[in-house]
């Protein structure tokens, strides 16, 4: 019998998204109904745990799916590296325990070609790339929605669920000729929101999500967890970038497979040679460069791949760090048709914006100076410390809420001709 704190979180849970998705007949047509077919995507973890088992008592034609998307034995050819195997295992245990069919699909080529690859050439030119942005674009809401079967339902394909802590919502304004369209909210969880990592998602993709954690928090997750005695309850966070775990094995990962190409590290404000690197993907801007017997710590400000040159300079605050804004190419607004007319003004339009996960969003104004709604002009209120190319910049509306989508930071203001 479910305890106290069990029917307490679940009741709270279902009133807060069933009386915002449910509340109008256009919303609950958008949603999974009694008997539609939901797959769950799961990793292994507590999160993904919980969402399962969540959206084990609805009523829902539910299956759950693991997506291997990497095995180091495919480059190593040793037995080494098959940490997906007990992520697998996990995820048969807690499938055996809610009673649901589940499989794996191999979508490590996929992640090869479309993800990891491109990720590597970024490195090799020394930009800092977000692979696990692009991984839920075109692996978890790319790659594996192509897998997925259409709904036994002739109205609607399968839903597919994911254990971020994020949230769905449904436009207010619609009609007969212009149905609702689905927008991505941040999580309720401000410490665990995952929409910057979900903010390259599809309209269609959204479309067919579903976050059941989005309106819980990490504790409450927790507690459910341990609550329903879920084999998984006591398992680690996973950390890191998804193929390579800690940040401190970074640099010896990359190795494996970029030759090393050292060069000069060069302070910026006396043109000094202060140190050398073993390629520019080494350091990351704004972080510290790690150079012995200086008076002060040195951090890094610029790369130039053209020279293969690392600059930097003393202190963590110095104004070199520091920008006033971005360009941005090839940004993408989930409503990819309807891109906000404001942008196209002199005044521009008033966001918010996040550079990096683990940061608060910042007000900005963005304009796209060639009438381009995909490549922009990003111009923060303060500026901003430890921005790079190659690094994800995502929109939210300027109440903080509503993601808008996302692109890739071509240049800082600095470099802007």
């Amino acid at each position: 019998m479910a305890s106290a704190l069990i029917r307490r979180t679940l009741a709270q849970y279902f009133q807060r998204v069933h009386v915002r998705s449910f509340s109008s007949k256009p919303a609950s047509y958008n949603e999974p109904k009694k008997g539609d077919r939901v797959v769950i995507g799961m990793s292994g973890g507590v999160d993904s745990s919980v969402a399962a088992r969540l959206l084990a008592d609805q009523d829902y034609d539910l299956s759950a799916v693991f997506m291997r998307n990497w095995d180091t034995r495919d480059e190593s050819g040793t037995d080494k590296g098959c940490e997906w195997e007990k992520d697998w295992e996990d995820v048969q245990q807690v499938c055996k325990v809610l009673d649901l069919p589940c499989e794996m699909i191999d979508l490590s080529q996929q992640y090869w070609n479309r993800v990891f690859e491109p990720s590597l050439h970024q490195w090799e030119m020394g930009i800092t790339p977000n692979p696990d942005v692009w991984c839920n674009k075109e692996i978890k809401f790319g790659a594996l929605l192509e897998h997925l079967p259409v709904s036994s339902s002739k109205s609607s394909k399968t839903f597919f669920a994911t254990g971020h802590y994020a949230r769905k919502a449904w436009s207010s304004s619609f009609s007969l000729s212009r149905p609702p369209r689905p927008k991505l909210l941040r999580g309720l969880d401000p410490l665990k929101d995952q929409s910057f990592y979900l903010s390259s998602i599809s309209e269609e993709g959204l479309r067919r999500a579903l976050f059941p954690l989005g309106e819980l928090t990490k504790k409450e997750v927790r507690e459910l967890a341990k609550q329903y005695d879920l084999p998984t309850a006591e398992r680690a966070e996973s950390m890191g970038l998804c193929f390579v775990g800690e940040k401190t094995r970074f640099s010896r990962f990359i190795s494996e497979y970029l030759p090393p190409k050292p060069g000069p590290i060069v302070d910026m404000t006396t043109g000094r040679r202060v140190s050398k690197h073993a390629g520019l993907w080494s350091f990351t801007i704004g972080e510290n460069a790690r150079v012995g017997g200086m008076p002060q710590k040195l951090f890094v400000a610029r790369k130039d791949p053209s020279q293969n040159i690392i600059y930097v300079v003393p202190g963590k605050d110095h104004p070199s760090l520091y920008s006033s804004g971005i360009q941005i190419q090839n940004f993408a607004w989930i409503w990819a048709d309807t891109p906000p007319l404001p942008i196209f003004t002199e005044e521009g339009f008033r966001a918010r914006v996040k550079h990096r996960h683990r940061m608060e969003s910042v007000l900005c104004t963005v304009r796209s100076p060639d009438k381009d709604p995909h490549g922009l002009l990003i111009e923060f209120d303060e500026l901003e410390q430890g921005v790079a190319a190659g690094q994800v910049a995502a929109l939210w509306d300027a109440e903080g809420d509503w993601v808008l989508g996302c692109g890739m930071i071509k240049s800082l203001s600095e470099q802007l001709d």
